[in-house]
């Protein structure tokens, strides 16, 4: 590739991520109905291989991810809605816990000041935010019906997304096909390793880590259902969220619910089965869900996924939340292509130069 073409490619690239800043957006729903049709395509190709035509796979794996979406979230936002509700009608005895129990324990045990905090105003601001917002449901109602403009932009999303979802599983791999035929044929054989490469990192990550992540909050929250834990499905589904950065979620959903059961009991031993439960889902997410649902090949650094996820809120907003691991897990696959091309390259293996066989 000549200097010109170089930088061809480079003013392309940045004219591209400018135009994805300006028109994010409007980008959102095509960029969730793409996540979706690749999360469903190997399940399509899958009942495709077994004599299935591809349209009639399509409509059974399309009802299938929007069937089991809708009831999620049907199911989940009610629940959520009324623990969060519960929590705010219990902070006032998590606040005193924490001033009469917790931060004197503090102090004695590690012998420092911890400044005291004004409880009552905090409760207060929890409360008073969450009445203004009457629920998860009431702001998301009264967001959609402020104008008529807004209310029919929800609808647009609503519908784009399904038909959208739809047309991209049904021409997928006649997509790709169509990007791959017009590469250029010197680069044709690198691109394609390197989409190949990128696939495994993207399907661990959108495909087996949200499995985990899943699975690790119903056995979270179905654990500390069992243990008569009031917030059992708050914390347990909150802790299996965070769980994409390893022992995050272990970590999180410990304090939390330690904290809860503490309040909630009176009583220290009642921890134990509280770290009984966490011990447990992260043995199963070590010895089982990981290695079947993900494997090793990630290969993002937690510190990474963090990152990644802080800078796409920050730069693109929900968009770029919704894209920081996808795009991160990509730049992972680059990185370590340009990192192999470099140890093969004379820059990192050359020869003593002149100057060396100078010295004495």
């Amino acid at each position: 590739m000549s200097d010109s073409q170089r930088w061809l490619v480079l003013v392309g690239a940045l004219l591209t991520a400018a135009l994805l800043y300006v028109l994010a957006p409007v980008f959102t729903p095509f960029l969730i109905a793409a996540l979706i049709a690749y999360l469903g395509d190997p399940l399509v190709d899958r009942l495709e291989a077994r004599g299935m035509g591809r349209t009639l796979a399509v409509v059974v794996v399309f009802v299938l991810l929007f069937a089991g979406l809708g009831l999620t979230v049907v199911l989940l936002i009610p629940l959520v809605e009324r623990q969060i509700a519960e929590l705010l009608e219990r902070l006032p005895v998590y606040l005193a816990w924490l001033q009469q129990a917790a931060l004197p324990w503090v102090q004695r045990t590690f012998g420092v000041e911890v400044e005291q905090l004004n409880f009552e105003a905090l409760q207060e601001a929890a409360r008073a935010h969450w009445q203004q917002a009457g629920g998860i449901a009431g702001q998301v109602i009264r967001a959609i019906s402020r104008s008529g403009a807004a209310l029919l932009g929800w609808l647009a999303t609503l519908l784009l997304v399904p038909v959208v979802t739809f047309y991209l599983l049904r021409d997928w791999d006649r997509i790709v096909a169509g990007v791959r035929a017009l590469l250029p044929r010197p680069v044709e054989p690198t691109v394609a390793q390197l989409t190949r490469e990128a696939n495994e990192t993207l399907g661990a990550f959108l495909r087996g880590q949200l499995l985990v992540m899943l699975a690790l909050g119903v056995i979270y929250s179905l654990g500390l259902w069992l243990l008569g834990l009031d917030l059992a499905l708050l914390i347990g589904m909150g802790a299996g969220l965070v769980s994409f950065v390893p022992y995050l979620g272990f970590i999180v959903g410990i304090l939390a619910a330690g904290v809860a059961v503490m309040v909630q009991s009176q009583d220290w031993l009642q921890l134990l089965p509280v770290i009984a439960v966490f011990g447990v889902g992260q043995a199963i997410e070590g010895m089982l869900l990981t290695p079947l649902l993900v494997g090793d090949r990630i290969g993002l650094h937690p510190v990474a996924v963090i990152f990644a996820v802080l800078a796409g809120g920050q730069l693109f907003g929900f968009m770029g939340v919704l894209m920081a691991l996808p795009v991160a897990a990509v730049l992972a696959v680059l990185l370590r292509h340009a990192h192999r091309r470099y140890l093969e390259s004379s820059l990192y293996d050359r020869a003593s130069s002149p100057r060396d066989e100078q010295l004495p």
